[in-house]
C-alpha cells in the first residue's frame, strides 16, 4: 500500500469570523484579534480558534510509492483553499493510501471535514465506511483504532489525552531535525507577511519529522527491521539531498544521522 504522510497549516477564517460574530468593518488584522478574543472568553485563557473557523493555506505530504519518495506541497503560492482540499481527496480517490499523521485525528481531518463541507468538496472513498465497498468496513479513514488513518500520536499515547506529546519533542529525542525556524504561531503573522512560502516549506519539514517518526514506528512494530529502517532513512535522504531546496538542505543539516539511537 501507498503511504502518505499529511500535515496542514491554517490561519483564522477572516470572512467566516465576521459572518459569525457581525464584524463586518474591521479589517483582517483586528478581525483576527476579535476572533481570537472571543475565544479566550469561551475557554477561560486559551484563543486557539475551533476547526470550523481555521482556514487552510497549506497542505504537505511525503509519498512513499514502489521504490521512491517523494515531498511537496499541493498547489502553488496563489491556490485557494478550496483547490488544495480538493488535490488532497483526489489523491485518495485515486490511490486509496494509508494516510499518516500526528494528531490528524484531532485537528488535520476535522478541519478538511468542515472546510470540505464549507466548499462543497466531494470525496467518497474518504467517506466510505463499507456501505459499497465492503474493505472499508472496519478498517477506513474515518476508524480511530485501525490504520487506514494512522495517528501516530493517538496511537503512541494509547489514546489517552494526558500522554500525548508535541511532534517537535518525539522528533528531536529520535535524533531528528524538530521545528526550524517557525511554528504553528507563528503562521498567521508570515501569512499576513505574504510569507506563504515560507509558511509552505514549514509545513514540509513537518511532514517531514512525521514521516521519521513514522520510519520508527514501523520499526517497533516489526514491519521494519534494522536494515529496512536505515534504508527507508537512507532513501530520504538522498531524495532531499538531491532537491535543489534551501529548507531541505537546512532538513539535512539538522538531522544528525551519525547521532541516531538505532545503530545497525
Amino acid at each position: 500500500m501507498n503511504i502518505l504522510v499529511f500535515d496542514i497549516e491554517t490561519v483564522p477564517d477572516i470572512e467566516g469570523g465576521q459572518r459569525l460574530y457581525q464584524l463586518d468593518g474591521l479589517n483582517n488584522a483586528d478581525t483576527a484579534r476579535a476572533m481570537q478574543q472571543i475565544r479566550r472568553e469561551e475557554t477561560g485563557g486559551s484563543d486557539f480558534l475551533r476547526h470550523h473557523l481555521q482556514r487552510i493555506v497549506a497542505i504537505s505530504l511525503v509519498l512513499r510509492y514502489r521504490d521512491k519518495v517523494r515531498v511537496w506541497s499541493l498547489g502553488d503560492e496563489n491556490s485557494g483553499e478550496k483547490e488544495l482540499i480538493k488535490r488532497f481527496f483526489a489523491g485518495l480517490e485515486r490511490y486509496a493510501p494509508m494516510l499518516v499523521s500526528w494528531n490528524g485525528g484531532g485537528f488535520d481531518l476535522p478541519v478538511l471535514h468542515y472546510r470540505s463541507l464549507l466548499h462543497g468538496v466531494s470525496a467518497q472513498r474518504y467517506w466510505e465506511v463499507g456501505e459499497t465497498d465492503t474493505s472499508f468496513r472496519y478498517n477506513n479513514y474515518l476508524n480511530r483504532f485501525h490504520y487506514r488513518h494512522l495517528d501516530l500520536m493517538d496511537v503512541l499515547s494509547g489514546y489517552q489525552m494526558r500522554a500525548v506529546a508535541r511532534l517537535d519533542q518525539i522528533a528531536t529525542l529520535l535524533g531528528f531535525p524538530g521545528k526550524m525556524g517557525m511554528d504553528g504561531s507563528k503562521v498567521w503573522d508570515a501569512y499576513q507577511a505574504g510569507e506563504l512560502a515560507a509558511i509552505r516549506d514549514y509545513c514540509e519539514t513537518d511532514v517531514l519529522n512525521t514521516y521519521l517518526v513514522y520510519l520508527r514506528f514501523e520499526l517497533i512494530r516489526g514491519n521494519l527491521d534494522n536494515k529496512e529502517y536505515h534504508r527507508e532513512c537512507q532513501r530520504l535522504r538522498e531524495y532531499l539531498g538531491s532537491e535543489n531546496k534551501p529548507h531541505f538542505q537546512e532538513f539535512l543539516s539538522n538531522w544528525d544521522y551519525s547521532k541516531q539511537a538505532i545503530a545497525l
